[in-house]
């Protein structure tokens, strides 16, 4: 069997390992987030837990420095309930997207973490091969531009109103604040359905509704490192579009570049495919890249 071709790419190898690693980085943002949340919510009743920060849930959030980035390019200042933090975050998540793709999508957000939970119950109910896949093909390629409609919605809303309007149907912060009564109902029927919805299909709201993955998926049409595949070792057994979370064809391109890509590497050799190097996660020269890449509206099933 012929070696994969290099072509100048750095080897990923550096990334060996990093599944397991990926789970130890979601339950860890997943327990500090709820940790702080509670944390917020004593210290409103005057105890708190020494070791965490009070900061509110907005202030965690890097969607909240998009929300304001209008006002504060207009006004010199956040909207209500924004906190600079959010900014910083927002520019943090974005540079390393522009390196690595929306590693915030796939590694860190707590509430892509949960969707992934109920989509263990999901596949134990529906199969691994039938679960994700419930959705007709022609419907599912339209709503994968849903969420650039409710960015779009959000940004429009917030700019007009100058509040946080997402906030009342946002379902990440009603997942850490639904004990509390500054929850909209909104918000929980939002996250009541995302989270049933979770049960037939793998991350239903990255998919189709979430705003900032929405900002943060146009990364994968410049990002520095990217999903490969070599089609010289590739057995085109499927392996790595059933495993993938966001059904991209991944055994159909030389270098993924869907708007879908979470860079959670499930697809590659690390993790599913069954042959040494053929999917990897990697670096390189644009002008060096293969011909044959997925594009923009490419690579659903």
């Amino acid at each position: 069997m012929k070696a994969p071709a290099q072509n100048g790419l750095f080897s990923h190898r550096f990334f060996r390992r990093n599944i397991w690693i990926r789970k130890i980085i979601q339950i860890f943002f997943f327990s500090l987030i709820a940790l702080i949340a509670i944390n917020h919510t004593l210290v409103e009743t005057g105890v708190d837990i020494p070791i965490l920060s009070s900061a509110s849930l907005h202030s965690l959030c890097p969607f909240g420095g998009v929300e304001t980035l209008y006002h504060y390019i207009t006004a010199g200042s956040f909207i209500q309930k924004i906190h600079e933090s959010s900014f910083v975050l927002m520019i943090i998540s974005l540079l390393t997207a522009l390196l690595f793709g929306p590693v915030f999508c796939g590694w860190v957000c707590p509430l892509g973490t949960i969707q992934e939970w109920v989509a263990g119950l999901g596949r134990k109910i529906f199969k691994k091969r039938r679960y994700n896949h419930f959705i007709p093909a022609k419907l599912d390629r339209i709503l994968r531009y849903t969420r650039y409609l409710v960015l779009a919605w959000v940004i429009y809303m917030t700019i007009n109103t100058g509040t946080l309007f997402f906030e009342n149907v946002d379902p990440y912060y009603a997942l850490f604040n639904f004990w509390s009564s500054e929850v909209a109902v909104g918000g929980l029927i939002v996250l009541g359905v995302t989270l049933l919805a979770s049960l037939v299909v793998e991350r239903p709201w990255c998919k189709y509704a979430c705003p900032y993955g929405a900002v943060l998926g146009i990364s994968n049409l410049f990002r520095i490192f990217s999903i490969r595949r070599e089609s010289s070792t590739c057995k085109l057994d499927g392996a790595c579009d059933i495993t993938c979370p966001m059904n991209i064809n991944v055994s159909s391109a030389s270098v993924v570049r869907d708007h879908q890509c979470i860079s959670c590497l499930e697809c590659t050799s690390e993790a599913h495919c069954p042959v040494a190097g053929t999917v990897t996660f990697a670096a390189g020269h644009l002008s060096k890249l293969p011909e044959k890449t997925q594009t923009l509206t490419s690579g659903v099933k």
